[in-house]
């Protein structure tokens, strides 16, 4: 079973996503982030963003949740103001 690590951002403006996307574009995650899919959702009106990673197994959920959770916050795209973790129930690409 697949697991999601969801983390919502306050505070983020859209010159930060614009330096996001180009520090991130490298094709494999950091060997202590072993996720397998990265889905960023930015609202620039409310300057808000969701992070979703999606790891294959609960080991790489937690190896990855930690060495996030270890970043410094100059890291992030904003103010982090929550961290969820779900079991990806389902998964379609259309």
């Amino acid at each position: 079973m697949a697991f999601a690590r969801v983390v919502s951002f306050e505070g983020v403006s859209k010159e930060r996503i614009e330096q996001l996307k180009s520090e991130i574009s490298s094709d494999q995650p950091p060997v202590d982030i072993p996720a397998k899919e990265l889905l960023m959702l930015y609202d620039p009106d409310s300057q808000k963003s969701l992070v979703v990673l999606q790891f294959d197994t609960e080991e790489d959920y937690k190896r990855g949740d930690a060495a996030l959770n270890a970043m410094p916050s100059d890291d992030t795209p904003g103010q982090r103001t929550s961290v969820a973790r779900y079991e990806v129930a389902m998964r379609m690409t259309m």
